[in-house]
């Protein structure tokens, strides 16, 4: 991962923990809580693709493993978000932009489910049976409402600035935009440089016929 990535990957991650512990987890809303790291992996997955999804998403879960209050196994919050990130960075169109909000929203919604599903699996794995008290049914549904209501409001700018920060002009072109513009460049100065050779090839050629046609009027007379 580049720089500019890890920077902004890193401030969005901890900024999205920060309100996501301070803020959303004291609402005591019904059931899941609205979980603002879940779509900041999500959305910077969706741009930068499934090897740094997998990256962002285990530490982001990593840091949410460690930040208090947190009461479960250090370590399941993060491979359940390397799995999101890795699964969604997957389905990352060539040009890094969605043609329509259609698909980020069906992300939403799938991540939130599957998201809950392994945070319940591996509980039952290492013996936390908490899902079954709460009602895994309601926890599903009360996830993807949130999410949804909160999706709007943060994954089409989260990855704008994904986008904005991996045009950095200062960065490597990563960008098929950017090859198509150098390509013209270098199309258009061959041009350019072929007309002038071409050019001065039929000077040349021309020459050389003015000069043989004086040799062959000075052999006549």
């Amino acid at each position: 991962m580049r720089f500019n990535r890890i920077l902004l990957s890193s401030t969005l991650v901890v900024v999205a923990l920060v309100v996501q512990v301070s803020v959303l987890a004291r609402l005591h809303l019904p059931g899941a809580v609205p979980d603002l790291v879940l779509l900041t992996v999500l959305s910077l997955s969706m741009v930068y693709g499934h090897v740094s999804g997998a990256l962002i998403g285990f530490a982001a879960g990593l840091l949410a493993d460690l930040a208090p209050p947190a009461d479960h196994a250090v370590g399941r919050y993060a491979l359940v978000l390397c799995v999101i990130g890795y699964v969604a960075g997957l389905t990352r169109p060539e040009t890094g932009q969605p043609r329509s909000a259609a698909g980020p929203m069906v992300m939403v919604v799938a991540a939130a489910i599957g998201s809950t599903l392994l945070y319940a699996g591996v509980g039952a794995l290492v013996g936390d049976t908490g899902a079954r008290h709460v009602g895994l049914a309601s926890l599903i549904l009360t996830a993807v409402v949130y999410d949804l209501l909160l999706a709007p409001f943060t994954v089409p700018w989260i990855m704008a600035l994904a986008r904005r920060a991996d045009n950095d002009p200062l960065a490597e072109p990563a960008t098929a935009g950017g090859d198509v513009t150098a390509s013209w460049t270098a199309g258009g100065t061959g041009l350019r440089v072929g007309e002038r050779r071409g050019g001065l090839r039929a000077r040349a050629a021309r020459g050389r016929a003015a000069r043989a046609a004086r040799i062959k009027g000075v052999k006549r007379l």
